[in-house]
């Protein structure tokens, strides 16, 4: 691994450390937002109650908790590069009483597991943020057993996302941000139609199929929402310490102002939308 991707290797797992304590906070508004992106990856999965699954970039334990149910006889094992984040995966898990789930804390482009050990993988959310996609879905395809499914879930267009690019663009119009150099991690880096199908292929899986599902974040209020989004998305953590004090004030002001856009029924609905791609190593 090159020293600027360990560096950002590095930065993320005690950025993903640092924010543990918010996605506890903020669990079950996130994994109920979330839980359609999760039920579609399992769906692609093709799990069998016997089948050995691998959840990579699992932070709080979703979707591989949910996968346990449907592999009674099987195993699940979450990884994650956030000790923080895994905390609190084992804790629901043993809430849960789930019994045949382990956590494992590791880099994906490094996957401590050897060859041909899971009958799934699956990863919600994690590829965009991986310093190298391309080596890390390599790792995915190579623990994975011929005629295992690997599926993921990475965000669409920013467009089709205006629960981050809302407060991402209002950030930008009072920051100057720098320009991230091409291929840095981050929330839209996979969004392009077709790039997840190519990633797919190019790594060596055959019947590869990829399609988008929307869903809503919903929250009831302007402050539930900043407080939401300052507390779970390190992205805008981020941006808003690059802002100054009044700027900060000034930012959110413009997103409470913007959000009146999204109100229905009485509460704030903003679009969500994922690709979801799939494919099985031969």
């Amino acid at each position: 691994m090159s020293a600027s991707a360990e560096q950002i290797r590095d930065q993320q797992r005690s950025t993903w450390d640092e924010f543990s304590a918010g996605w506890r906070k903020w669990d079950a508004e996130v994994m109920g937002w979330h839980a359609p992106f999760g039920d579609a990856v399992i769906e692609e999965a093709w799990l069998r109650p016997d089948s050995a699954v691998l959840d990579v970039a699992a932070g709080t334990g979703e979707p591989g908790l949910t996968a346990a149910a449907f592999v009674p006889r099987g195993s699940v094992a979450l990884l994650d590069i956030s000790e923080g984040m895994l905390r609190v995966a084992s804790e629901k898990a043993a809430t849960r009483g789930l019994a045949n789930v382990e956590t494992a804390v590791g880099d994906a482009a490094s996957l401590p597991f050897d060859d041909g050990s899971f009958d799934a993988v699956l990863c919600r959310f994690g590829i965009m943020f991986f310093p190298r996609m391309s080596t890390a879905v390599g790792e995915m395809v190579r623990v994975a057993k011929p005629g295992a499914r690997i599926s993921a879930a990475v965000w669409s267009r920013a467009a089709e996302n205006p629960w981050a690019s809302l407060v991402l663009g209002t950030i930008a119009r009072h920051t100057e941000l720098p320009v991230p150099p091409a291929g840095t991690p981050g929330l839209f880096r996979c969004a392009a139609q077709g790039f997840m199908t190519r990633m797919f292929t190019e790594a060596g899986l055959v019947d590869v199929s990829e399609r988008k599902i929307s869903t809503d974040l919903v929250q009831e209020s302007p402050e539930l929402y900043w407080e939401f989004m300052t507390d779970i998305a390190t992205t805008v953590a981020t941006g808003l310490a690059r802002a100054d004090r009044e700027a900060r004030e000034m930012i959110r002001a413009d997103v409470f102002r913007l959000l009146g856009r999204y109100e229905h029924d009485g509460a704030l609905r903003l679009r969500s939308t994922a690709t979801i791609v799939a494919g099985t190593r031969p």
